[in-house]
């Protein structure tokens, strides 16, 4: 796939609006997608658009999404346009004046159109690459899937044809005017850290969480 570093794709995909904070390197999409925990896929169903948060996963250009062969979100991604959205929050950005309170992040649109995967071994993979991506190394600890379970769940595939990032970076951006005003300003970073491992009722006394889940997340942004 071309990587896009000057421009878009396609015009479609291309950041009007503070055109500035765009960016068409597919590095930093990827970097995006791999680090928000969801993203919002939007759909239209019988006219009417909609627009469901969900869990995903990319391996190379390629972004998965996974449910059950009923799922009528996955069943209109199929033939039809659909947009794909992700988004991770750095930090609140707070200024003086009521105008000027907003968010620093960085975000991902990707327009395009999915296509399922039916081959038995390349469902498997996408699902395995789901667990690893929520939890890193917990695979090969799980029961394997059964025959029943894959053949009752649907992937359907997104490439990462179509695609921009936005960035926006630093402090507020005040008018001097204000800059006397008795008011804090600046910037709130946030991350999200893991708390104390809960577990489940019917869980055999005496076996406890691996070191990487209370672990989870060291390797991520501002953690």
């Amino acid at each position: 796939m071309t990587t896009h570093t000057s421009g878009p794709a396609t015009d479609r995909v291309r950041v009007r609006r503070r055109a500035e904070r765009a960016s068409y390197d597919q590095d930093l999409v990827r970097e995006i997608l791999d680090e928000a925990l969801l993203c919002r896929v939007a759909f239209v169903d019988d006219g009417r658009p909609y627009v469901l948060p969900t869990l995903h996963t990319r391996q190379g250009d390629t972004l998965y999404f996974h449910g059950s062969q009923q799922n009528r979100m996955l069943d209109r991604m199929l033939g039809e346009p659909i947009c794909v959205e992700a988004t991770v929050v750095d930090s609140l950005v707070l200024g003086r004046s009521v105008f000027q309170n907003s968010m620093n992040y960085r975000s991902v649109v990707v327009l395009g159109t999915g296509h399922e995967i039916v081959d038995r071994d390349a469902k498997l993979a996408a699902m395995l690459a789901l667990v690893d991506r929520l939890m890193p190394g917990r695979g090969p600890e799980l029961r394997p899937l059964t025959e029943a379970e894959l053949g009752s769940t649907r992937i359907i595939a997104v490439p990462l044809d179509e695609c921009s990032a936005k960035v926006r970076t630093g402090p507020p951006v005040d008018r001097e005017a204000d800059y006397d005003l008795p008011v804090w300003a600046g910037e709130l970073p946030l991350r999200i850290v893991p708390g104390t491992p809960v577990p489940e009722p019917h869980l055999t006394p005496g076996i406890e969480p691996r070191d990487n889940l209370v672990s989870w997340g060291s390797g991520r942004s501002g953690v």
